[in-house]
């Protein structure tokens, strides 16, 4: 009982610290592309300046989370790097808005992108670092809901602040990352994480220059490996990412173009869904421990490519908001487990963090590539088969998935079926 209430706290620390990084990232999604049409007025330039974060995240997150890998102090590994990292982004985010020229602007949002992009994997890392593998899928699922909760804040914030108050807006969510950054630091040490005692003790055993685990030997053994199950697993992340952020990036349009909606009206479709993903990712994680990942992951999918394709053939708006929350249940079950199943097939502790990184390099590959794909088959074939195209491109994960399952079959790994 005593471990499970310390695991509980573990993961409520861990989901605050998620919480903060994510409360500003979603406000600087929300409101700094209103600071750059003050000094760009091409949208193409500002929707690739706001996209220059994930640009950037494909090569710093793996190399943050390889670099913390092989970091040994008293304080842990993680920590050490959120203690200077989530300040500092803290106060380049409320200078944002004294920016007072174009390239000012840019410099400020490159900087904020590139130390933020350093926090959001070292955070992660911490769940596989203190939580026990058949755990980690509830703990996972706490994170997930805290991240989707910012959603909720930094609506409220434009909503309440921004109009009357546009400066200081941008200081709320940097006291929380503050705020949150002095509990870090007095409360967690990843010094005395199961995985980091664990890498400690890998250390002791290799042999002369193979304490630190290099980036490229990580990378290289997961595609050379004759065990096909991580890189699998990775092409898997990628395509069901892609069918994600296309369902996600392209309803707008969708909604105008084969709904007839506003623009207003059709922004707002994935509202509901969004309250159902929260709903959802709790049980989602039960059900991952009771029946396993894989399974669970792969009825997920299933679901949200079935409920999609339903949404071709009725297509109304109300209809459309039922699909969404369907599919976006079903894509719970998938977000919840993914990373959970890599982090256990990761062969030491040692490199937890790297596979974090890949994790996210993959789902943002999946994020870039999937809406340009569905949208050149929408130029092909028109909106109203828009769902039915995503829907497809589910399947072909779910085609992976089935693959990797058969391999895990012929394991002895139980937690991961």
């Amino acid at each position: 009982m005593a471990e499970v209430r310390s695991h509980r706290k573990i993961t409520f620390f861990i989901a605050l610290a998620l919480f903060a990084q994510e409360s500003t990232w979603n406000f600087y999604d929300n409101q700094v592309p209103v600071l750059l049409r003050e000094h760009v007025t091409s949208a193409a330039l500002v929707g690739a300046l706001m996209g220059m974060d994930n640009l950037l995240g494909i090569f710093i997150q793996p190399w943050i989370g390889n670099r913390s890998d092989n970091t040994r102090t008293r304080w842990g590994r993680r920590v050490p790097y959120l203690a200077v990292g989530m300040p500092l982004a803290a106060v380049l985010f409320v200078f944002l808005p004294w920016t007072t020229s174009a390239t000012m602007l840019i410099a400020v949002m490159v900087g904020y992108a590139l130390v933020a992009n350093t926090m959001r994997p070292l955070a992660e890392s911490l769940v596989p670092d203190f939580i026990p593998p058949e755990r980690r899928s509830r703990a996972n699922a706490v994170v997930k809901i805290a991240a989707a909760l910012t959603i909720i804040v930094a609506s409220l914030i434009s909503l309440l602040v921004v109009d009357d108050h546009p400066h200081a807006a941008f200081a709320i969510p940097s006291a929380i990352l503050l705020l949150i950054t002095v509990v870090m630091v007095v409360k967690v040490r990843d010094s005395r994480s199961t995985g980091y005692q664990q890498a400690l003790a890998e250390d002791a055993n290799a042999a002369p220059g193979e304490a630190r685990v290099p980036f490229r030997q990580v990378v290289q053994d997961i595609v050379f490996d004759h065990d096909r199950r991580r890189l699998l697993l990775l092409l898997t992340v990628m395509l069901f990412g892609g069918a994600w952020f296309a369902s996600r990036s392209l309803i707008t349009p969708y909604g105008m173009e084969a709904l007839g909606l506003t623009r207003g009206e059709a922004g707002g479709l994935t509202l509901p869904s969004g309250i159902a993903y929260v709903i959802a990712a709790y049980p989602a994680a039960l059900l991952a421990e009771r029946y396993g990942r894989l399974k669970t992951m792969g009825v997920g999918m299933a679901i949200f490519a079935a409920a999609l394709a339903a949404g071709t053939a009725v297509q109304t708006a109300t209809a459309t908001v039922v699909v969404f929350c369907v599919a976006a249940i079903g894509a719970a079950a998938f977000l919840i487990n993914a990373a959970v199943v890599l982090w256990n097939l990761a062969p030491s502790s040692r490199v937890l963090g790297t596979y974090t990184g890949l994790y996210a390099v993959t789902w943002y590959l999946g994020g870039f590539a999937g809406p340009a794909l569905i949208g050149g088959v929408v130029d092909l074939t028109g909106w109203n088969t828009m769902l039915l195209d995503i829907a497809v491109l589910a399947t072909l994960a779910i085609l992976v998935l089935t693959r990797l399952g058969r391999l895990q079959t012929r394991t002895e790994t139980p937690i991961l079926k």
